[in-house]
């Protein structure tokens, strides 16, 4: 599973010029699902997602990452993003062939979701498989890569 996470102060996502998810201060999450994704690989997300210290402490000055979403009461928009598999290595094509196939990514995307959920934040969405606008006011500018590989 791969997930870029960013800080940001607003992001919005839409559909045929329609916004279907948005959100205020939050993580923007850009996630892409691989073929060996399991539930184990949501749940590490999950955690890593909700509790990665990358919010400045409003009270301390000098310190940029010491406060988790979770601990600002932030919101949250996610977005699935199969292109995150997306192997440029040969010729001029991107291969996707390590990103699940729709209808196994539709069903962790949505796991996804609901586990973040439960942390009681507010979780916006995109719509899974559609052509999406996603704006992004990106506050820093914070972006990290996050990667949870499947292991035996």
């Amino acid at each position: 599973m791969r997930v870029v996470i960013q800080r940001v102060k607003s992001s919005q996502v839409a559909v045929d010029g329609e916004i279907v998810g948005k959100i205020g201060p939050g993580l923007n999450l850009l996630v892409g699902i691989a073929d060996t994704d399991t539930e184990a690989e949501l749940d590490w997300m999950v955690r890593k997602c909700l509790e990665l210290r990358i919010f400045p402490d409003k009270d301390a000055s000098g310190d940029r990452f010491s406060k988790s979403v979770q601990e600002i009461g932030g919101e949250l928009l996610v977005v699935s993003q199969f292109t995150l598999y997306g192997d440029c290595r040969k010729g001029r094509r991107p291969s996707f062939d390590r990103s699940a196939s729709p209808k196994v990514a539709i069903d962790l995307y949505h796991l996804f979701v609901s586990k973040l959920r439960q942390s009681g934040l507010t979780v916006e969405t995109g719509i899974f498989g559609a052509m999406m606008q996603v704006s992004i006011e990106n506050d820093g500018p914070v972006t990290l890569l996050l990667n949870k590989e499947h292991t035996e």
